[in-house]
Order: C-alpha cells, then structure tokens, then sequence
C-alpha cells in the first residue's frame, strides 16, 4: 500500500501545482483591475451624483447639471456656412477623429488645456494639433477654479501649458472657463466682487502677456448669480453657454456673442458650437 500511495502522488500533485498557479495568475489579473477602469473613467464624462474627480471638469459641465435645455436640431449645411460650426473637446474624449469632423463641416476647435494650477490634459497634444493639421482654426481654454488660486496665477499656468496665441490666424485667444463648480459650493465660496476681482486678474493677465483679450465662456444665470451680472468685461468676445434653439439672454455687458456652445449632444462630438459668423471671419478673429 505504501508503494501504491507514493506511486500516485505525483500524478495528483501536478494538477494540483497547475491549480495554485492558475489561482496565481487570476490573482495577478484582477489586482491590475484598478488601474485598467481608472483608465476607462478618464474617457467618461463625469455625470449626476458625487463630485468627480479633480482634473475631470469640461466646458460645460455645469451647464448640463443646471440648465435644462430644449431639443436643437442639427445644424444644417446652409447655416455652418454663415455660422462656422466648431467643438470643444476635453480628455474624456480621448484621441478625437478629425478628419471625420472636418469632412462633417466642423472648422474650428478648442480644446481644454488645464485646469486650476494642478492639472493639465494628458490628450492635449492631440487635440490641440489634430485640428490644426486638417484645416481647422483651433485655440486652448482653461477651466477656472477660483477657489484653489488667484486669477493671475491660473493665467499664468494655462500660458504655460498651452494656452498662448500666434498671429498665424489659425490660432484662437485663449478661452477662461467659468461657470458652476463641479466639485462644490457654485461660486466657489466667493462673493460677487471677489469673483469679478478674481476674473478681472486673469484677464488683464492674459491680454498683458498675449496682447489678446481672452474668450469668456459662461451661462448667463451662473454669471448673474455669482458676479451679480457685473457688465465690465464687454471687451472680451463672449461665448454663451445655453442648450436650446436661440442663445438667449445675455448676460450683462454684452450685446452680442461671439461663440455659441448650442448643444452637447452633437454627433461625433458631443459638445457643438457656432461662431457668429463665417469661415473667414472666424480666421479675420483669430489674426486679432
């Protein structure tokens, strides 16, 4: 009997070893979970429910969150002629396909470069230069946070990462973000004049640097809520943030738009937009 039980003891023992190791390997594959859905997430735009992540905020996050808009048809071949179609792209979006939104008669760009003083797009470089190389006029803008540093200093790091401007009129002023907080309190626990002291540093700080007055994108009742619809700004272009079938009213100062972010539902990319004008006042813009 001993030399039975020791004769067939390796015969059990190798499946055996294979089922450790296989139980090893399935270990090894789910403890590198994490990291693969943290990868996914960065491609999800941040919805309803907790505060996201910071770093994750886009154009119009707080507009979706706030506002409720109507149906907006697309828009049509006629109108993108007299009213360039653009986008606006963050790095949920991931690597964007150009070519196919140009050939869908999209001409111009912004893509979102960074955000406070601590983060910037790991898919900037993409989205910053696909545009550009199919045509398109394209420009950088950064989502503000006031409650994390002065205006002055966020200029300073959105220049640094992306967000200057070249007379090659196909390069767009830089664009200010500002609009409800995604991770608190709308106005970022400030007042109103602390909020218009805080845009009026930015600004001043881009144009002395750029010599170029930077976009201002907003929504008229975060604007009117948090700066108390102050109307000193007129001078920066305005891009209106309102999902519905007409722009709306404007907030005060402006009497006119220069962008329209009209939807978040476009096709290829969600977040679309319409310049005041034509094509080729679009590139007399971007020249300044």
């Amino acid at each position: 009997m001993e030399h039975v039980r020791s004769s067939i003891s390796p015969q059990y023992g190798r499946p055996r070893r294979r089922l450790v190791a296989a139980l090893a390997g399935l270990l090894l594959c789910l403890s590198g979970l994490p990291a693969t859905l943290a990868a996914a997430d960065d491609l999800t735009p941040p919805g309803p429910g907790p505060a996201p992540k910071r770093g994750s905020a886009y154009m119009g996050i707080g507009v979706r969150a706030h506002e409720d808009g109507g149906t907006v048809p697309e828009a049509t071949p006629a109108l993108r002629v007299t009213r360039a179609e653009g986008v606006d792209v963050a790095s949920y979006q991931g690597d964007v396909a150009w070519p196919t939104l140009w050939s869908s008669g999209v001409r111009w760009a912004y893509t979102k470069a960074t955000e406070g003083t601590y983060y910037t797009n790991p898919y900037f470089t993409q989205q910053y230069n696909g545009p550009y190389g199919v045509g398109m006029v394209r420009g950088a803008y950064h989502f503000a946070t006031p409650d994390t540093a002065g205006g002055t200093a966020q200029a300073d790091y959105f220049l640094a990462h992306g967000g200057g401007w070249s007379a090659d009129g196909r390069t767009l002023p830089g664009a200010l973000d500002i609009e409800w907080n995604p991770y608190g309190d709308a106005c970022y626990g400030m007042s109103k004049s602390q909020m218009v002291t805080w845009i009026g540093d930015f600004l001043k700080r881009y144009k002395a640097r750029t010599h170029r007055d930077a976009v201002i994108y907003t929504a008229t009742a975060w604007w009117s809520d948090c700066t108390g619809n102050y109307k000193g700004f007129g001078a920066n272009p305005l891009w209106i943030a309102r999902y519905a079938s007409s722009a709306g009213t404007l907030p005060a100062g402006w009497k006119s738009y220069t962008m329209w972010q009209y939807t978040s539902s476009g096709p290829h990319v969600g977040d679309h937009d319409r310049f005041h004008d034509t094509a080729d006042k679009l590139r007399e813009f971007a020249l300044g």
